[in-house]
């Protein structure tokens, strides 16, 4: 949630790593990074990414604290809250399609507050979202370079994130073609 207790972990990260790396007498070379799963770390992920290699964000933990919903215990009210045929609070059960106007804002921020400090910062996701079609189709709006999703939803994945990038590319050419017959 901070630069600083980041700092302390990736140090004793690193000097653990490169003593076994150094016995072992093979070149490895890796990245240090952290997972965006609380508020506080989002907001201040540009101070963050001076420390960190990469950010993977756990969607489900990020989703539950920022909504304040545990989710142990939203399977008693969240069906009440989901879909329009009951009070339509939320489109989709949000710990399965990402909520990208609450959530997706912190992450969205966490994105471009993190890049500004380290340009080509990798960044993801992990959990759930990761097999998701809509929120694998946000994690590529606003620029992150994987997901990560339990092998059952890989396939999903994989296709999202390939309509992801046709979608973008007719929206570009679109754009094109009405500039050019202007």
């Amino acid at each position: 949630m901070d630069r600083k207790e980041l700092q302390i972990l990736t140090d004793n990260t690193r000097r653990v790593a490169d003593e076994i790396i150094k016995k072992s007498g093979v070149k490895l070379e890796y990245l240090v990074g952290t997972m965006i799963e609380l508020p506080r770390a989002a907001l201040l992920a540009n101070e963050i990414a001076e420390v960190a290699e990469f950010f993977s964000f756990g969607t489900n933990d990020l989703t539950q604290m920022t909504m304040g919903l545990s989710r142990d215990d939203a399977g008693r009210f969240l069906p009440d809250y989901v879909g329009q045929e009951k009070t339509g609070i939320f489109p989709d059960d949000p710990f399965q399609t990402l909520d990208t106007r609450g959530v997706g804002m912190l992450i969205r921020w966490a994105v471009e507050r993190g890049r500004s400090t380290r340009p080509k910062l990798k960044i993801g996701i992990c959990g759930e979202h990761g097999g998701d079609a809509a929120s694998v189709k946000f994690c590529h709006q606003v620029g992150m370079n994987y997901v990560s999703a339990s092998p059952f939803r890989v396939p999903i994945a994989r296709l999202a994130a390939a309509q992801a990038v046709i979608e973008e590319r007719s929206a570009k050419s679109a754009r094109k073609k009405k500039r050019a017959a202007r």
